[in-house]
């Protein structure tokens, strides 16, 4: 497999309060990592550096080996970077379909019957087909959460980032969720998934990384880092239930 996306000593602060420390990994093409980390470890800052929300204050990114560190967070989608958010945001008026659209046309760069299409495709494949008429501000938590992801897919994504989109989900939306994480990653879709639903990030992934104050302190193979004490110090000694 190639070298999909590049983090290279990354730096990133505000004031006194880093959120990335020389952070650096790669990400192979088609692969699942998980990142796992405390509250305040600079997760969800290291996603918004890798799609273009923030500046880093150092470092390289590169993607399909092109170095977009430069590059604005449109540029970035347009490549092929796309993201959920923890809380969702949707489009609160617009319907299910419109909303999944907008990443068609301006992520994917698709037009007419060639979005349409691609749309009601990414609906079926996120369980979403039978709302694509309902208001997004009418959808359960599930339904938002399963909206993320299929606003995400629908800009034809070659790199999608999951911001903790099991969080707050009963076990039973949670199981649900994990068979379409898994659909979409067996299509050939590379994935960084944040999660603190530990057990559903390892139904999923073949690789983690855990931070801590911005800073990677260990990166392998998901149950001999999971074993590792320093990560059980961070979680309290709390193992996963696996």
């Amino acid at each position: 497999m190639s070298t999909l996306l590049s983090v290279q000593g990354l730096a990133k602060s505000f004031g006194a309060v880093t959120v990335a420390d020389q952070t650096s990994f790669d990400v192979e093409a088609g692969a699942a990592i998980g990142i796992l980390g405390p509250n305040g470890a600079g997760k969800t800052s290291l996603f918004n550096l890798i799609t273009g929300a923030l500046s880093p204050d150092a470092g390289k990114i590169s993607f399909a080996g092109a170095d977009i560190t430069s590059a604005s967070a449109a540029q970035r989608c347009k490549m092929g970077i796309s993201r959920s958010f923890q809380v969702p945001q949707p489009f609160g008026g617009m319907t299910v379909f419109e909303n999944a659209l907008v990443g068609a046309t301006q992520g994917a760069g698709l037009r007419g019957h060639e979005a349409e299409a691609h749309v009601l495709d990414v609906l079926d494949s996120t369980g979403l087909l039978p709302k694509a008429n309902a208001r997004a501000g009418t959808l359960t938590l599930l339904e938002r959460k399963r909206l993320e992801m299929a606003r995400a897919l629908s800009a034809k994504p070659k790199l999608l980032l999951l911001d903790e989109i099991a969080g707050g989900l009963t076990d039973a939306e949670c199981v649900a969720l994990i068979d379409t994480i898994k659909r979409v990653h067996s299509e050939g879709t590379t994935i960084i998934w944040i999660e603190h639903v530990v057990h559903a990030l390892l139904a999923v992934v073949e690789h983690l990384i855990v931070i801590d104050f911005g800073k990677k302190i260990a990166e392998g193979e998901p149950k001999a880092i999971m074993e590792s004490p320093e990560v059980k110090e961070i979680y309290l000694g709390v193992e996963p239930d696996a």
